[in-house]
């Protein structure tokens, strides 16, 4: 009786377990009773209801909010962050020391001397002692607008130090500031990416889009850190501070609410209270980031993205880039390559050609997979932005078709957006999966309308890319929606669709089957919104770099 009793015991712990796990890994497969893959589809296009109570919490966090204030005196360290070099067995430690400035244009302002205070980064495997040490390098940048009566600005002394010769999937404890003049911050920590290889991946990297700096946005971050993320990745339009005037006025609608201002103004300060309000995330849990529109912040002597180049560290050089607009760079087994959608990426261009190179490299016996971040989508089928990245996709979409990339991740549209498999606008089993994450939470609300609903489709000559040049986007020549620009339904791209907003997951569990989940903001943290396991498929989708014609498409 005993014996038998046991066994039910073992039989009961079997049960128990099973209903807590969904999925179990075969060799190279996953099985899965209620997710589906890539494999069961195509899917038929499905949109998710809109809920218009949810556009209420779409309201920057005022400056009076405790965590986007100043909690450190003198030069003490704040805004902490981390972000990966190109391997394991580096990363970058940022930080910021001092006050910025701001003040009227008639007024100068003195920015303050980056040599007056160290760059250094103690750090090793036990929190005492800190047994290694790394110096970096220190800037200020200052946004100047030569009009009378706008406010100037200059960052608090911005510090990049690298740290190298880590471990792999090792825990590591960190002090950054300057230890001459007794600045040094607290003990923070960070964990290294695993070893890149087909067998071990970051457990889960958490994707987000056009956060800003909301209540929305606060739920969206409080939700990725109830998911332990291991990386983060940031896919353009960080702070919002273009959506106000330099003497701290904002508007959802800048061009609605200043169409006087003599140039497109920012208020800067958005920037370090951004800073403020994510350390707790990103002094743990290493941040990539692309650039998106929001970062042009056009400024004296039409300088751009400034913010964006100074105050994030980037593994371009370490890449063979040129540029902090587009990179790459492992973890484990994915090998991410970052793309400015900003920046001349026409087939001439040094974009362009660091890309072919960068592909060229890519060894997919260590790194399978292959994922493509960059700003603005090429398959949305929302009204904003519609086919606004044309002339970019035109460019680029063959080569990184040819090289079999799995997965790519946008913004820019503020709504969710999962693709099925597709290249050209055709439904092709070897295309990669578009995913947009534009949902992050920021003040210009959620994206509501769709092109293929009657009456929305927009007029062609509204969509080109304003800040690239060129037009691209012209009617279809076959396919379903031939001599026309728009669907007249949910296009066959777009498997899934909803205005919520929201972050993903990814958790790639072998080299060739990963698990995608998009939660919402407005569930509990451990709901779903959206969920798919994305299925590579090596032996029926080879890399095949040649150049072919396209066969349809807005060319």
């Amino acid at each position: 009786m005993g014996f038998f009793n046991f066994i039910l015991q073992v039989v009961a712990v079997l049960i128990c377990s099973y209903s807590f796990v969904s999925f179990a890994v075969h060799g190279n497969k996953v099985g899965s009773n209620d997710i589906p893959s890539t494999l069961d589809g195509p899917f038929a296009p499905h949109t998710a209801p809109f809920d218009v109570s949810l556009r209420g919490n779409a309201v920057d966090l005022p400056d009076t909010d405790p965590r986007v204030r100043r909690r450190v005196k003198g030069f003490q360290p704040e805004q902490i962050s981390v972000s990966l070099s190109t391997t394991y067995d580096s990363v970058w430690i940022s930080w910021i020391t001092g006050e910025f400035q701001i003040s009227n244009h008639d007024k100068n302002i003195t920015p303050l001397d980056p040599k007056s205070v160290a760059s250094v980064v103690r750090y090793g495997t036990s929190r005492n002692p800190l047994n290694h040490e790394a110096k970096g390098y220190s800037l200020v940048y200052s946004q100047l607008y030569p009009f009378e009566g706008l406010q100037n600005y200059t960052s608090g002394i911005i510090h990049h130090a690298r740290l190298t010769g880590l471990k792999p999937d090792k825990l590591y404890y960190y002090r950054c500031g300057d230890p001459s003049i007794g600045a040094l911050s607290g003990v923070y920590s960070f964990k290294t990416m695993p070893v890149s290889s087909p067998n071990s991946y970051p457990k889960r990297i958490a994707v987000m889009g056009d956060l800003g700096l909301t209540y929305n946005t606060s739920t969206t971050i409080n939700h990725v850190i109830s998911n332990d993320p291991q990386l983060a990745l940031l896919v353009g339009d960080v702070t919002y501070a273009n959506l106000y005037l330099t003497n701290g006025t904002g508007s959802d609608c800048y061009s609605c609410a200043f169409p006087d201002s003599p140039i497109h103004e920012t208020y800067q300060p958005r920037w370090d209270y951004w800073g403020r309000f994510m350390q707790p995330l990103v002094s743990k849990v290493p941040l990539m980031v692309v650039e998106g529109n929001h970062e042009i912040e056009k400024q004296v002597e039409n300088q751009t993205f400034v913010a964006y180049s100074s105050r994030f560290a980037f593994p371009a050089k370490e890449s063979g880039s040129s540029s902090t607009f587009y990179y790459s760079f492992n973890a484990g087994g994915i090998h991410f390559v970052m793309l400015g959608a900003y920046i001349a990426y026409h087939k001439s261009s040094d974009q362009y050609k660091w890309l072919e190179r960068d592909l060229a490299n890519v060894d997919r016996s260590i790194t399978p997979w292959l994922v493509a971040v960059w700003h603005p989508p090429w398959y949305s089928s929302y009204n904003a932005h519609y086919r606004e990245a044309e002339c970019m996709m035109v460019a680029m979409e063959e080569l990184l078709y040819s090289y079999a990339v799995d997965i790519v991740f946008n913004g820019h549209v503020h709504a969710y957006e999962r693709s099925n498999r597709v290249y050209n606008y055709t439904l092709d089993p070897c295309g990669p999966v578009h995913i947009v994450v534009g949902d992050g939470g920021n003040r210009e609300k959620m994206a509501v309308v769709h092109a293929d609903e009657p009456g929305n489709c927009p007029d062609p000559t509204t969509t080109p890319d304003q800040h690239i040049g060129g037009f691209c986007a012209f009617n279809f020549t076959t396919g379903p929606a031939a001599g026309q620009f728009c669907w007249d339904k949910q296009p066959d791209y777009s498997a899934f669709r909803e205005s919520s907003f929201g972050h993903g997951i990814l958790e790639v569990k072998n080299q060739t089957w990963a698990l995608w989940t998009w939660h919402r903001n407005q569930d509990s943290r451990s709901g779903i919104g959206d969920q798919i396991y994305i299925v590579r498929q090596p032996d029926k989708c080879p890399i095949r770099y040649t150049q072919t014609k396209r066969s349809f498409a807005s060319i």
